[in-house]
């Protein structure tokens, strides 16, 4: 078996993209365990455990998932029909899609405040409620799954549909055997982002959920909280969770991708 040799400049390359990569998640992430690990198993497993601590997990986790698999979905549909579609009013959609990603969460939040809240125009108030999460959560991450599948739906090749439609294919096998594995990996991509935006998301639900404890606070609004009591082992243990869980969910979204794609 012959070995890789890497030339001196990609190994200069290879070094700097490494120490940089080092510097901005691997030592912050090491550190954040670190003091999580620091009080021991049973200050870590109280930490996390705690009533209130508990409730905020289940609730970030839970909706956070439940939005993936709405923008799995939705998100798929909406690249469909922006690459496959002509319609009056698509240049300003594309625009309007990506408004989540320019406007501050904060801002959003107020915006989510003023339509749904108790002096909502619409006539909707679900203030201070889960739903409230469920939708801020469904605001912030709406672009992603759109923006990573979007690219490559518009890069496959339609001969190879028209051939498996002349071949007696019906629509529902060819998007099941030839362009749902072709858009595997985008759509899972677009999932890992999604989760891991709503697991760490803030500023457009402060406002919005109210941020009642064992209700509607969710796990950054925890962290906070235990940072201005000046506990930093509370925080991290929280933190930690939320990163053993975003990293199981992306290796999970990228077995079911595999497999997939494998099947078509």
């Amino acid at each position: 078996m012959s070995s890789v040799r890497l030339t001196r400049a990609s190994g200069l390359g290879l070094g700097v993209a490494m120490l940089w990569f080092s510097l901005l998640v691997l030592i912050p992430l090491a550190a954040v365990v670190a003091t999580a690990a620091a009080g021991g198993w049973d200050g870590f497993w109280q930490a996390v455990t705690n009533e209130q601590t508990a409730a905020a997990i289940r609730l970030t986790v839970g909706t956070a998932l439940l939005v993936t698999v709405v923008n799995v979905v939705m998100g798929t549909l909406i690249a469909w029909v922006l690459v496959r579609d002509r319609f009056p009013g698509q240049r300003a959609l594309e625009v309007l899609i990506d408004v989540p990603f320019a406007l501050p969460t904060i801002v959003a939040g107020l915006v989510l405040l003023s339509l749904y809240g108790p002096d909502s125009p619409l006539g909707v108030d679900i203030a201070n409620t889960r739903a409230a999460v469920f939708l801020a959560f469904l605001f912030v991450t709406l672009p992603f799954v759109v923006r990573t599948v979007q690219p490559v739906l518009a890069e496959l090749d339609r001969e190879v549909e028209e051939a498996a439609a002349s071949l007696g294919a019906s629509r529902l096998t060819t998007f099941r055997r030839i362009i749902l594995p072709a858009l595997a990996p985008a759509i899972a991509a677009g999932a890992a982002l999604s989760f891991a935006r709503g697991v760490s998301e803030y500023g457009s639900l402060v406002l919005l959920s109210g941020n009642l404890p064992r209700r509607t606070e969710v796990t950054s609004v925890r962290i906070l909280s235990s940072i201005e009591n000046d506990n930093l082992d509370n925080a991290a243990a929280v933190a930690t969770v939320l990163l053993a869980v975003s990293f199981a969910v992306i290796v999970a979204l990228d077995v079911i991708q595999r497999r997939v794609g494998r099947r078509g």
